[in-house]
């Protein structure tokens, strides 16, 4: 049924033609605010398609065409409901009018399924209100009494009411006509009661001049009796007090509970907070003074000892030999972006007359009407930017280093055709306490909460951070110590800590909070956007995979505590929604914890139509058919099979099935070979063979993997 749910909520958006905030909860009837636009349905999983249909189409009709403005308090809401629901279903019917079959079908199920209680009823002793609200509803399967004129026009008066203001008119003439008729039935009830009151008095002393005393004694108890009853009956009828109800309507409302679930879980419905930036992100400046002052550190200390040595000499080695074997690819990533740009450039040109004739066309006077000159103009290029997010988790230790060349590729690619980019790490460890390398001794760090916590929000932990680790508005020369700084720290952790040297603890590897790093990205996207004064951003995600469900807030009161405070309490995939009130989209979270991801770079993708999310994933050959499972399967052989081939013959894949627009899996091991044709001196043929081979193959798979990126970000 929860598929169902979700379909009617497309169904209550498209008919009211705007993104309204649809929520299935566990409530009796359902309700449209008007103000926050909060559309609330019940869980109405015994209903058929039709009635439910119709019941969503009822409650659009509100969220259409009811005013947000309080009613007059003179009218009983419930006469200002009749007329107001024979509107607004008039005015569904007029817009949609496919829909008349549904409300037709809708009430004549409630009608066979008897939900007014006519059943026995006496529909002439009903007031004219409960007779109008039938005669609306299920007037066209049963006939319903208008005893007068008078009361025909009423109905004609509510048939033909366009405003709101027609309805509060109309349903002041009904409720003043429904009035009158009660006081007048009170009037000739009273009147009656009266009458047979003096007949029983008069009987009473007739047979207390009877002989027969006992048998007329228990005649005038039975009469007396039955007058009550009569008078009681009547009463109870017309109500208890001087002002007329609408039956019907309450009848209709008690039983659509009915139609409720109530052993249903009841939905949950969460939202994604809005972090601040200044507390979420870790500075690029501060980022890599901790960086020094640890390496700093580490370095004097040899320095100052008996066998003084650059403890880095290796891994910036490694390096620079990476940088020089690398700039092939770099270059292959330039000429693909600058052809791609000017393909779009002459795709989008326009050519136009001068208004100067041509004298090289003169002589073509007689059978040609061109004879002026013409310009082509060229389409500006669009203003690019990229946004690199980097897992720096425990799971990346082992591939960490070969991300990074992905990574640096693509760096030196934006520098060289001039991109603005910026690399965050996400990580838990930078806010917490750390080590001070100019006092020598350890701080304590108490975070800051990045939002004011709410109940109905997702969680972001308050030792969450981007770190900025890389970014382009700093000079060459600072971005190269800080590649170098990113190589040694990637050195550190691919080789089990064998280097030679230690690292900050607010640099180490963390969990996963790649969910968290999504959140922030609704805020950093734009930010980026509006610094740079970009056209097009692109969204790359380099990960080895996803995280788990986040978690959400939720206000608990303990009973030995005045205050309830904000705690924390898992995701139900059985019956939790991730809203977003900016799209007017809710989201189903299912239960595999990659679908999460999913989820979250929909909803990114949703709020930010013009950005392509590019997921990069370098993988241990033992991983590849695990992950490629993820989303593929048996149903999609054919496809399966495709990326299957892909891994097999190139050691690289694409997905086009996940919430990225593009997830490319890599080959660590084939990444981490060198691509320079190098052999010994002496080699055999068969050994100048395979390195030759194994050369073209890295630079096969370089060259396509980058050609496939080049495609989406130009």
């Amino acid at each position: 049924m929860a598929v169902k749910h979700e379909i009617k909520s497309q169904l209550a958006k498209l008919l009211a033609t705007e993104d309204l905030v649809v929520e299935h909860r566990q409530v009796q009837t359902a309700q449209f605010n008007v103000s926050t636009r909060v559309l609330t349905l019940p869980l109405w999983e015994k209903a058929s398609n039709t009635v439910y249909d119709m019941l969503v189409g009822h409650e659009v009709g509100h969220a259409l065409f009811t005013p947000d403005q309080d009613p007059p308090e003179n009218i009983p809401h419930q006469f200002i409901n009749v007329v107001e629901d024979a509107r607004i279903e008039k005015l569904m019917k007029r817009k949609y009018l496919g829909l008349g079959k549904t409300f037709f079908g809708g009430y004549k199920e409630l009608s066979d399924q008897d939900f007014f209680e006519l059943d026995g009823e006496d529909l002439t002793k009903m007031n004219l209100a409960d007779r109008a609200n039938l005669w609306f509803k299920i007037g066209n399967y049963i006939n319903i009494p208008i005893e007068s004129s008078e009361e025909m026009d009423i109905i004609n008066m509510i048939a033909e009411t366009e405003t709101f203001a027609d309805v509060i008119l109309t349903a002041e003439v009904l409720y003043k006509y429904c009035k009158k008729d009660k006081e007048e039935k009170v009037d000739d009830i009273e009147n009656h009661h009266q009458q047979q009151e003096g007949q029983s008095e008069e009987q009473s002393e007739e047979q207390s001049e009877s002989s027969q005393s006992s048998e007329g004694g228990s005649t005038s108890e039975n009469n007396e009796n039955q007058t009550k009853a009569e008078t009681s009956k009547n009463s109870v009828d017309l109500g208890s007090n001087n002002e007329p109800e609408v039956h019907t309507m309450d009848k209709l409302d008690e039983k659509l509970k009915d139609l409720i679930n109530n052993s249903a879980v009841d939905s949950i419905y969460v939202e994604l907070p809005k972090v601040n930036l200044k507390t979420v992100i870790a500075s690029n400046i501060d980022v890599h003074k901790e960086i020094d002052s640890c390496f700093n550190y580490q370095q004097d200390k040899i320095d100052r000892g008996d066998y003084p040595r650059n403890i880095f000499e290796n891994v910036d080695d490694d390096y620079r030999k990476f940088k020089k074997s690398a700039q092939k690819e770099v270059n292959y990533l330039v000429k693909e972006f600058e052809c791609k740009k000017a393909a779009d450039s002459y795709a989008r040109a326009t050519t136009a007359r001068t208004g100067v004739l041509d004298c090289t066309k003169l002589h073509t006077y007689k059978y040609n009407e061109d004879l002026f000159r013409k310009v082509t103009t060229l389409a500006d290029g669009k203003n690019h930017g990229l946004v690199f997010v980097l897992d720096w988790s425990g799971s990346m230790s082992q591939v960490m280093k070969d991300t990074c060349k992905q990574l640096f590729n693509l760096i030196w690619f934006c520098r060289k055709v001039s991109i603005p980019f910026e690399v965050y790490a996400f990580t838990n460890e930078w806010n917490r306490t750390y080590y001070d390398y100019d006092e020598q001794k350890y701080v304590g760090y108490t975070p800051i909460s990045h939002y004011e916590k709410e109940e109905g929000l997702l969680c972001v932990d308050d030792h969450f951070t981007m770190m900025n680790i890389l970014n382009s508005k700093v000079s060459s020369k600072v971005l190269e110590h800080q590649l170098i700084n990113i190589w040694r720290l990637a050195s550190y952790f691919s080789s089990w800590n064998c280097v030679g040297y230690s690292i900050s603890d607010r640099v180490g590897l963390s969990g996963t909070p790649l969910n968290e790093a999504l959140v922030t990205l609704h805020q950093i996207l734009p930010n980026f956007q509006k610094e740079n004064k970009l056209q097009k951003v692109q969204c790359v995600i380099l990960t080895d995979g996803e995280a788990n469900h986040l978690i959400r807030h939720v206000e608990v009161k303990r009973g030995e505590e005045s205050e309830p405070y904000i705690g924390v309490r898992r995701l139900n995939p059985e019956n939790t929604f991730v809203r977003d009130r900016k799209t007017g989209k809710t989201y189903r979270v299912d239960y595999a914890w990659h679908q999460f991801t999913d989820l979250m770079l929909t909803n990114l993708k949703d709020n930010f139509p013009s950005v392509n999310f590019i997921g990069i994933r370098v993988l241990a050959p033992r991983d590849a058919n695990n992950f490629i499972k993820l989303y593929y399967d048996y149903n999609d052989y054919s496809e399966w099979q495709k990326v299957c081939q892909d891994w097999k013959k190139m050691k690289s894949f694409c997905i086009k099935k996940s919430g990225y627009d593009a997830y490319f899996g890599l080959s660590a091991t084939t990444l981490s070979q060198d691509t320079e044709f190098d052999v010994d001196e002496g080699a055999t043929k068969a050994k100048i063979k395979s390195a030759f081979v194994k050369s073209l193959k890295t630079k096969k798979l370089n060259k396509k993997v980058l050609g496939e990126f080049i495609s989406l970000v130009a």
